[in-house]
């Protein structure tokens, strides 16, 4: 591991972010059109929206869940990056 690595592991992470944040925006604006503005599925009461809503709150959930654990999984890659720089350094210093 070299500090080299760092540059493209923070690209893929900001297109990360960058995908969950427009796939987010993207997937609340198709949730909006299955409010139909009926008894039951309206702004307020959504339990009778149908499958194709339940499947966009549903993915919005998890977008929401995964975008939570992106500032543990850079302290993952950071630490996993430093380390790799420590232990090279120590295998070849002679």
């Amino acid at each position: 591991m070299k500090l080299d690595d760092l540059l493209p592991i923070g690209l893929v992470i900001v297109v990360l972010v960058i995908v969950l944040a427009y796939g987010a925006d993207v997937t609340d604006e198709v949730r909006g059109d299955f409010i139909t503005n009926t008894a039951g599925c309206n702004s307020t009461v959504t339990t009778n929206c149908g499958t194709n809503y339940n499947v966009t709150q549903d993915g919005l959930e998890s977008m929401e869940k995964l975008s939570s654990k992106i500032p543990t999984i850079v302290t993952v890659v950071v630490a996993a990056v430093i380390i790799g720089i420590l232990v090279t350094y120590f295998a070849f210093r002679r």
